[in-house]
């Protein structure tokens, strides 16, 4: 309990005192017009009030990461705590909120060409085809996640297969509407779901006498039924994501650039949606290790259940909150990816439409930016969740970095402090890099090859970065 608490004082402090640090790095200006007014277009670009689009950005990010991804990582051991609290104040929150302020600087662009302009147009034309490949992704795996979810609530009535139907309509409804008409207007209603989801169950799981663990030296190790292979390094890393840094939410920042009406509301709205999230992420980490009776038991379930966690939020929600309580839970978790999986179809449309320059006004043009995407993601709904899983959870960290990397040079050029973001950049380098090395579906390395190898791909990118900044400093003494 010691622990658990203990972490919730450092999240807030991140809230409370780093985040002002990072704002006033970054510059924010409460005088300046924002993209929302500059470039109104009653579709992207619509002022909304700040609470509004908290609410949206917050559920936006949260998906299934801070459920699946923490109770999956919680499989590792009481250390999962360590990386959310760390990874969020200091990396992930720093990632979104300077994600959604360049954005903001630069009009309501797309994480993709922020990236072109500070990484150059190479990086950029990879990026635009990365990104939106990963945001079909996103949209598969939050369309088969949540109805796994509904179709075991109404077994027997309504099958999963009929619930992927339902939720990719909405999909394309959400995708193809104005911004205010149906996530401005259905997402507080969602957001009453997720919230009481996170209060109810760690309330309900304190109540009833379960007990957190504490983390203490003895089990700062790894509790993983295959340690062997799956060492905490990089795989944790790499499991836990939304709870602690995800690229995704980069592309989910601009979204929200289009929409809020003072700079520096970004604070609490890309920052604080972050803290958010890593809060969810603590209790659903903190559930996994106590519900079950331990680490050791977690381990049990999710190999009897094929790594499947929609089976043990099902469970754990009856069993904490009775059957009507457990349906406004088990709605909280369906909404999070839901929210999520309908703006990464709109943020796939947003960025083919940023790179050919096709004005969002007219239906005719969101319809063919569309049409294409979503067929693609139903295509994909048909593979194996736990393949589509492992890969998005790669791409998606291997995104966080070149974001990060984006986020360093423009603080180097705009002579502001870049440790900041460098720091983080080179940590999730040596994750992401090792990660594809040693991973099975990956390289499979061996681990001391895959750890070398991955260093060496980051001392790479590091001398890249110091050439850059000595040239930096040659221009400017010229000058």
């Amino acid at each position: 309990m010691i622990t658990l608490l203990a972490c919730f004082v450092f999240l807030l402090f991140g809230y409370l005192i780093y985040s002002r640090f990072i704002e006033k790095i970054a510059g924010a200006d409460s005088t300046r017009e924002t993209p929302a007014y500059k470039l109104r277009d009653g579709v992207d670009y619509i002022p909304m009030p700040w609470w509004k689009v908290f609410l949206i950005q917050f559920l936006n990010i949260a998906g299934l990461g801070p459920i699946f991804g923490a109770i999956a990582g919680a499989m590792w051991g009481p250390v999962a705590y360590l990386w959310i609290i760390l990874g969020s104040v200091f990396a992930g929150a720093v990632h979104d909120y300077l994600s959604g302020m360049l954005s903001i600087y630069h009009n309501g662009l797309s994480i993709t060409e922020i990236v072109g302009i500070y990484l150059g147009n190479g990086v950029k034309q990879f990026m635009r085809a990365f990104t939106v490949i990963l945001m079909v992704i996103v949209g598969a795996v939050f369309i088969v996640g949540p109805a796994g979810i509904l179709g075991g609530m109404t077994k027997g009535t309504l099958s999963v297969n009929f619930w992927v139907w339902v939720v990719f309509f909405y999909y394309i409804l959400a995708t193809l509407m104005p911004i205010d008409k149906i996530i401005g207007r259905i997402y507080p209603v969602f957001g009453f779901a997720l919230i009481f989801m996170a209060v109810g169950l760690i309330t309900a799981l304190l109540v009833n006498g379960y007990k957190p663990p504490e983390l203490t030296i003895s089990n700062l190790r790894n509790f993983h039924v295959d340690a062997e292979k799956f060492p905490i390094f990089p795989m944790m890393f790499i499991s836990i994501a939304c709870g602690a840094i995800s690229g995704f939410h980069s592309t989910q920042s601009p979204l929200m650039a289009r929409c809020i009406q003072n700079e520096k509301l970004g604070r609490r709205v890309f920052y604080g949606a972050m803290i958010s999230e890593a809060i969810v992420a603590m209790i659903w980490a903190t559930i996994g290790m106590s519900f079950w009776g331990g680490v050791k038991e977690l381990n049990d379930v999710m190999t009897a259940n094929s790594g499947n966690a929609a089976v043990l939020v099902n469970e754990v929600s009856n069993a904490l909150l009775g059957k009507f309580g457990a349906v406004i839970a088990l709605l909280g978790v369906v909404a999070a990816p839901i929210t999520s999986g309908d703006t990464a179809f709109r943020s796939a449309r947003l960025i083919v439409a940023d790179f050919l320059k096709f004005k969002q006004g007219p239906i005719k043009n969101r319809l063919l930016i569309s049409i294409p995407l979503f067929t693609i993601g139903f295509f994909i709904t048909k593979i194996d969740f736990d393949v589509i899983w492992r890969y998005f959870a790669w791409c998606n960290q291997t995104l966080a970095v070149v974001v990060l990397w984006a986020e360093t040079i423009y603080l180097v050029k705009a002579n502001k402090n870049f440790g900041i973001t460098l720091i983080p950049a080179l940590f999730m380098t040596t994750v992401s890099a090792t990660y594809i090395l040693i991973a099975p579906e990956g390289f499979r390395l061996t681990g001391i090859v895959a750890y070398a190898a991955g260093l060496i791909v980051t001392i790479m990118i590091f001398s890249i970065f110091l050439i850059f900044l000595n040239r930096r400093k040659k221009e400017s003494f010229v000058v």
